[in-house]
This record gives structure tokens, sequence and C-alpha cells, in this order.
């Protein structure tokens, strides 16, 4: 897997806030009036993007609560909230290995440019990416015109690209830059979903970090 970038995903890839935003959407139900709870596993079995579909699955009713309500709502409760989240395990490590083994590194995620930029910076880590790509609204609906305005402009060849995330939409933005796509089963969507997807899966960071690496030294 010869690569020269490395396209990060952020919420549920190198930012471990998967219980948080489990919680924020049981909150987020209860705050609205619906008696719907869900534990992890559910929750991973019902979330995507765009959010607002998502958001239907969880059991909203956009004719009573309109998406936009909901998802400021949301986000006053998230982004505080947030800042505990930890980096996901072996994080730091993997952004090192990749730096040392010559990789040059971009976040690419759904997160609000804004709200990305300080929690990158918040965790020390932000020397690390060369850009923090992100959208310019809170409504998380797709990353893929980001991803191909910076591949257009940087010049890097897209068959030399790796993005790494958690969800299904990760694989299918990958598809849609013309990149590979390695996926982690630790973060938003279940297992089953992601090997739907048809990318591999790893059970977590390192292990998906060494085979490319591996991949990249065999090269």
């Amino acid at each position: 897997m010869t690569a020269d970038l490395i396209l990060w995903d952020w919420n549920g890839t190198l930012l471990d806030d998967v219980a948080l935003c489990v919680d924020a959407l049981n909150r987020l139900l209860r705050r609205y009036g619906y008696p719907q709870q869900y534990d992890l596993d559910a929750y991973r079995d019902i979330f995507g993007f765009p959010v607002e579909e998502y958001y239907v699955r969880a059991g909203f009713d956009f004719s009573r609560h309109p998406f936009p309500v909901l998802a400021e709502s949301y986000m006053q409760d998230y982004l505080p909230h947030s800042a505990a989240c930890p980096l996901a395990q072996g994080a730091q490590e993997t952004l090192e290995a990749f730096r040392t083994a010559g990789l040059r590194q971009v976040v690419l995620s759904a997160s609000p440019a804004d709200t990305l930029a300080h929690q990158v910076t918040q965790r020390g880590i932000r020397p690390y990416f060369d850009e923090l790509l992100g959208l310019s609204d809170i409504y998380a609906r797709s990353k893929v015109a980001i991803g191909l305005a910076y591949l257009q402009r940087s010049g890097f060849a897209p068959e030399r690209c790796v993005m790494i995330g958690d969800s299904v939409h990760d694989a299918e933005v990958a598809q849609a830059l013309g990149v590979r796509c390695v996926l982690l089963c630790s973060g938003h969507q279940s297992e089953a979903a992601l090997k739907a997807a048809g990318a591999p899966v790893y059970p977590d960071l390192p292990e998906a970090a060494a085979a490319i690496l591996r991949q990249a030294q065999a090269q």
C-alpha cells in the first residue's frame, strides 16, 4: 500500500468521542420528549451519514422538531463535553510513526472547520497535519467536495493516498476521491456495516497503522 498522504477522519478515528456521542444522543432524545434510549451497540447500528438520516433512524420527528433545531441543540451539548474526550488508543504514536516514515497527513472531517481546528489544537497534535479540512456548517452531510478540492490543489496522486476512517461514509468518500481506504470498528459504526462497505476493516488504529506501514515498507 504505497502511500504519500494519509487522509484522516477525526471523530471516532483520531478522537475517541463515541461514548460522548451516545450520551449526547440520549440527552437530546430526553430533552425533546422521546422515550427511546440507545446503548453503544444500538447506536453503532443506526449511526451514519448524512446525520439528518441518522436522526430519522434514531426516531426524531422533524415535523415536530426540525433537524436544524435538533442539530444546534446537540452541538451546544456536545462541544463543552468534548473537551474531556481523549485521543484514540495509539493515535499519538501512529501520527509520529507516519511522520517518521515520510508520510504527509491531513484531517478530512465532517465536523465544522472551527470545531475541528479547536479540538485538534487543544490536544497538541496540530503540527502533524498539513491541513485541517472541515465543513462550513454543523449539519455533517458530506466531505467529498472538500476532499476533491484538496487533492486538486495539492497535487497528490489519489492512488498514493489512504483514507483512515470509522464509517461507511469514509469508504464512500475514499471511492469518490479515488483513494484507498481502511476502516476501524472501534468508532461510530458497527463492524458488520463497515465490512459491507468493501474496504479492509481493522479492530483498532494500531493494527490498521501497522498494516499500512508494513505494506508501504514492502514496496
